[in-house]
């Protein structure tokens, strides 16, 4: 009996793979499995509802010819679908229907290989010509590696060297706002693109790839997007957490996402959450999330930074000095591409102005950005603040003075510095002379125990916060 089935639909087969293309034969068919023939009736099993649907919509025709040759006019299909794929101790579980389209209701699907038209196309708002949408700026030549980034940077570049065949599939990298994810993912998409010309990569955000999906639905060209999404080598879709609460956009990434996998394709993801903290998407979306490497991105430390700073102007051929480095390094703490913007607004005052970049431009043009900002304040404001309170000088504050008139206000900048900066220790001390972290700690701890036990000190740091509110 089974002989007789794979006998079967492997006639049917035949019929079918010479009427379709063939990445339309191995997307739709070859996952398919012949279960049983009874008198006319053939059972197929296929992998989901969705699957289920595709075959009656768009191939319902073909089917019915295969059908026609293998069993007669009279032959029937059943369709048996997995809607639970088990575990080791239950068996899958499955539902079966009958097929429910006729050939007067279905589309046609005798399709040349011609209409397969990417989405891009579609939308007609990118080029003709296939193209990868990456950013060939973007490599693992120009991305300095720190200990913020090293395990995502080494997994992407092993991704990269050998794409769908490591354990890293998906690759999963989030983190905050501008710490390098389209950098290093889209790096990963340049070394595969240049290095195996038979791949074909394509780049696009989970906003874009959610318009395609509705516009698809609005040109009736469904098919078009599903089948161009399935032929891809390598995906790579930025932001994901932009699919939350879209219901028939998840569905369709769900579908390609496992046909992708499945065909050992390689799927490279950012969001700026890690998986666990996505709420909105479907748990069997996450679950798949999490069958590859989930790794993040953190804020770049100091050396990092520096590395940063050094990399951006030796591209640019500009040259400063490693005091006005170090002193951008430690202002700015929070994302790269902070840093980086900072970098270009100083070459800019710098061109315009016909000076050289110095510590003191590198001050202003700080300033000057952080003053935009509603809620981050310099440290040069609170030094500033800090000696025109307590009637001292900035280079009093900074200077190795260990006299009492001076180490008081120095220990209440710092104790500010931290709660108003958010800097860490280690910069702190080094925009107080160049001292220790553990100095800063020394001084925090003090201020503390004098609010605690000196009213005067307390009232003191009240005025004080109030300058910066």
């Amino acid at each position: 009996m089974q002989r007789e089935v794979r006998t079967v639909w492997n006639h049917c087969l035949h019929v079918i793979r010479e009427s379709i293309p063939e990445q339309s034969y191995k997307t739709w068919f070859e996952p398919i499995v012949p279960l049983r023939l009874n008198d006319k009736v053939l059972t197929i099993q296929v992998p989901s509802q969705f699957f289920y649907e595709w075959l009656e919509d768009n191939f319902v025709h073909i089917l019915r010819k295969a059908l026609d040759q293998a069993i007669g006019r009279d032959g029937m299909l059943e369709y048996s679908i997995i809607v639970d794929k088990g575990n080791e101790q239950n068996r899958p579980l499955t539902v079966n229907v009958p097929t429910t389209k006729s050939t007067q209701t279905a589309k046609p699907d005798n399709v040349s290989p011609d209409l397969l038209r990417s989405p891009f196309e579609l939308k007609d708002l990118d080029s003709l010509t296939l193209d990868s949408y990456l950013n060939p700026t973007y490599t693992f030549d120009n991305y300095v590696e720190g200990d913020c980034n090293r395990l995502a940077r080494n997994a992407g570049y092993a991704v990269a060297t050998r794409p769908g065949v490591t354990s890293f599939n998906p690759l999963m990298i989030y983190g905050g706002v501008g710490l390098g994810k389209t950098h290093l993912v889209q790096a990963i998409g340049n070394y595969i693109k240049n290095n195996n010309l038979d791949k074909f990569v394509l780049y696009v955000t989970s906003e874009k790839f959610t318009n395609q999906f509705l516009n698809a639905i609005k040109t009736d060209s469904l098919r078009d997007f599903t089948q161009f999404y399935m032929q891809v080598d390598v995906l790579v879709i930025d932001d994901v957490q932009f699919l939350q609460k879209k219901e028939k956009t998840q569905e369709i990434f769900f579908h390609i996402f496992n046909h992708l996998h499945q065909s050992g394709r390689q799927i490279i993801m950012t969001s700026d959450r890690s998986p666990r903290d996505l709420g909105g998407l479907e748990d069997r979306l996450l679950s798949r999330f999490k069958w590859g490497l989930t790794t993040d991105l953190q804020q770049p430390d100091l050396e990092t930074r520096i590395a940063i700073i050094q990399k951006k102007l030796q591209a640019e051929g500009v040259y400063i000095d490693n005091n006005v480095i170090e002193y951008l390094a430690h202002s700015i703490n929070t994302n790269v591409r902070e840093l980086e913007g900072v970098i270009v607004s100083l070459m800019a005052q710098a061109s315009l102005n016909r000076r050289e970049i110095d510590l003191e431009l590198a001050k202003t043009t700080l300033r000057n950005i952080v003053v935009d900002s509603d809620k981050e304040i310099n440290i040069d404001t609170v030094q500033e603040v800090t000696a025109d309170f307590f009637g001292v000088t900035v280079a009093d504050l900074k200077s190795k003075s260990r006299k009492r008139e001076l180490v008081y206000p120095r220990q209440v900048g710092m104790f500010l510095a931290k709660e108003k900066t958010g800097l860490p220790l280690k910069s702190i001390g080094y925009h107080f002379g160049g001292r220790d972290h553990s100095t800063v700690i020394h001084a925090i701890q003090a201020v503390n125990d004098m609010i605690n036990e000196n009213p005067a000190t307390r009232e003191a740091i009240e005025k004080l916060k109030a300058y910066f509110k």
